[in-house]
């Protein structure tokens, strides 16, 4: 038997949460309502990071065990105070209204809809095919060590250092680290070229750790990826702050470059992560103040890599070019 809804006042809002007593986490027995908890306990963080981009949801209508959909749309039955920017997918040629967050009340009434993980665009609703936002994907291959993924991000936050730019580390909430750096509007052909070029970079100064073939089987299954295609038009990484759709509940959680040293993956979860934003707060809070100026100096590396015979950055399976 279902379990009585119970209300939850965000601001001034009501948000009506139906099935507050079914699992989502069976591994540590998290339910639904205790998914809505934490979101509310770092609601200025999650906010922060979703305000304003169109954002893909991962619902888990019956839990994190059971089926995912991946929803571009905003779910059916949305109160009038939800909000949306419509976007284009040249793929198949149509439209979908994609939830705009702008406040704490539109990630509940989401979480309301079983949505656990929420994946943004680097662009928001006012600048849709210019992103703001560079992401570094530091994705493992199945056999890359933690120990990897630790060493190349510091050497990213030298390379970001020798550029100016400012960067915001998170953990993926999976085995690799995301690095967020905050541009001026560039077109998303242009972020993604020059994230190439730094990746291209990083490659350089860790030889042994980091690859940039796009192609798995060119890669060594010990390597680690640095994935410039997450800077590619409509694709999405989990937002800082996101729960991850596993058994385990852990987060994507910003750190501390001085964290990394130490911390591990499963540091985060659901159960850690409202005390630890108690204490520490958003760490990504002033992000928008550190925008980085010199993004023309990556397309610059770009045109020497590929005057120096480096191929030109090409599509790969699923990427829509920006």
């Amino acid at each position: 038997m279902a379990s009585p809804a119970v209300e939850i006042e965000v601001d001034n809002r009501v948000v009506k949460v139906t099935n507050p007593d079914r699992v989502y986490f069976p591994a540590r027995g998290e339910t639904k309502l205790d998914l809505v908890d934490y979101y509310l306990s770092v609601g200025p963080g999650i906010v922060n990071a979703l305000r304003e981009r169109p954002c893909m949801l991962h619902r888990f209508p019956t839990g994190v065990t059971g089926e995912k959909v991946h929803q571009k749309r905003l779910p059916a039955g949305a109160p009038a105070w939800m909000e949306t920017v419509q976007v284009f997918f040249p793929r198949w040629k149509r439209t979908a209204d994609e939830l705009c967050v702008t406040e704490l009340a539109h990630v509940i009434w989401a979480v309301q809809m079983s949505t656990v993980e929420f994946h943004p665009w680097n662009s928001r609703r006012d600048h849709v095919e210019e992103p703001d936002e560079w992401r570094i994907d530091l994705d493992p291959g199945p056999e890359c060590s933690w120990e990897r993924v630790q060493r190349v991000a510091m050497t990213c936050q030298n390379v970001l250092e020798d550029l100016g730019a400012v960067g915001y580390p998170k953990t993926s909430g999976g085995r690799g680290i995301h690095i967020y750096v905050r541009i001026d509007p560039h077109p998303f052909a242009d972020v993604r070229r020059g994230a190439l070029a730094f990746a291209r970079e990083v490659e350089r100064r860790a030889p042994d750790d980091v690859t940039t073939a796009w192609w798995r089987k060119d890669r060594d299954p010990a390597d680690l990826f640095v994935d410039y295609n997450q800077n590619a038009r409509d694709h999405t990484i989990a937002a800082a702050y996101s729960v991850r759709g596993n058994p385990e509940a852990t987060v994507s959680a910003p750190v501390r470059w001085e964290e990394i040293e130490a911390c591990r993956p499963e540091d985060f979860t659901i159960a850690t992560m409202p005390s630890r934003f108690a204490e520490v707060g958003d760490l990504h809070h002033d992000i928008d103040g550190h925008v980085f100026g010199g993004f023309s100096t990556l397309l610059e590396w770009a045109d020497r890599d590929e005057t120096d015979g480096k191929p030109a950055i090409s599509d790969g399976p699923g990427v829509t070019a920006g």
